[in-house]
């Protein structure tokens, strides 16, 4: 993928957060004032909590910018993985955001609050109607298209949603059946759908820090189709890595044959290795038998 095209894309993700996070601080204040106004602690827990949301595009849409600026002499790579540093800071401030949200639940279920149900119903039912625009601004592609800044907020945006829902039906309990407990309850749920949902993202940002073989390639198969090019006796020293969460790398070495035409091969491998796998980042040693027996152990 080429400097621009990262640039293109890292400019589209940048359009979407700006767009969740105008929406995000209205009804963050929306949240506060009703808050205050029904005496409700379940909708300022819910304010608190977007006002990390808040926290959270910030931090996206100040990694986005920071991955978009150029390579330099110590940086030769220039600063695509901060949008993974922000993705992954992200993730862990979501765990840290649910044990808030468990303490608080405890401490409800042992002492609840009168809450005007009906206020609070009101609020989460336009809560569902903000997350579901900002679910959908940030969800329109999918899997590797969308960079890991956006698919970072659309995990808090999906906890946001999953929590206007349980806001509802806890208003609902309180107001037609008297169960003032019904919003700690549903507060334990949502946490572990919080945790549920931002686990994968963890873990990825983790993997690509940890310059793992991105889950999309196989690797097997990789090793198959180059072997596969005209020429290509052995492939060896193979490694795969993710520079960001759209942009792989590889490095490998090519046993060639004697009669092969070394242009020929570097080329066809560079033509698989780009439309097959996604690969535009590659170095490729090509050598010749002899000079195996030099090499230490190949794998």
């Amino acid at each position: 993928m080429a400097d621009s095209d990262h640039k293109a894309n890292a400019a589209a993700d940048s359009f979407k957060l700006r767009a969740v996070l105008a929406v995000t601080i209205a009804f963050c204040a929306v949240e506060f004032v009703v808050g205050y106004y029904a005496n409700s602690l379940a909708l300022i827990s819910d304010a608190v909590h977007m006002l990390t949301d808040v926290a959270a595009l910030v931090i996206g849409l100040a990694t986005l910018w920071l991955s978009t600026r150029p390579a330099r002499a110590g940086k030769t790579f220039g600063y695509l993985r901060a949008e993974i540093l922000g993705a992954l800071i992200n993730g862990l401030f979501l765990w840290l955001l649910v044990a808030f949200i468990w303490i608080e639940a405890a401490q409800r279920l042992r002492d609840p609050e009168p809450v005007a149900g009906w206020p609070v119903m009101g609020v989460a039912l336009i809560g569902i109607a903000v997350n579901s625009f900002s679910a959908w601004i940030t969800s329109r592609e999918r899997g590797h298209a969308r960079g890991m800044a956006v698919r970072a907020i659309f995990v808090h945006v999906l906890s946001d949603l999953v929590g206007s829902a349980g806001v509802l039906i806890a208003g609902a309990m309180v107001t037609f059946l008297g169960w003032r407990e019904a919003d700690p309850a549903v507060s334990i749920l949502i946490g572990a759908l919080v945790l549920w949902g931002s686990w994968g993202l963890v873990r990825e940002g983790i993997d690509i820090l940890m310059e793992s073989v991105p889950a999309s390639i196989d690797l097997d198969e990789l090793r198959r189709e180059l072997l596969a090019v005209n020429g290509t006796a052995e492939v060896h020293d193979l490694h795969v890595w993710c520079l960001s969460s759209r942009q792989f790398a590889l490095s490998a070495h090519a046993v060639v044959t004697a009669q092969a035409d070394n242009d020929r091969v570097l080329s066809e491998i560079q033509v698989v290795l780009a439309e097959k796998f996604a690969i535009h980042h590659m170095t490729v040693q090509l050598e010749h038998d002899n000079r195996r027996e030099h090499e230490p152990e190949h794998f």
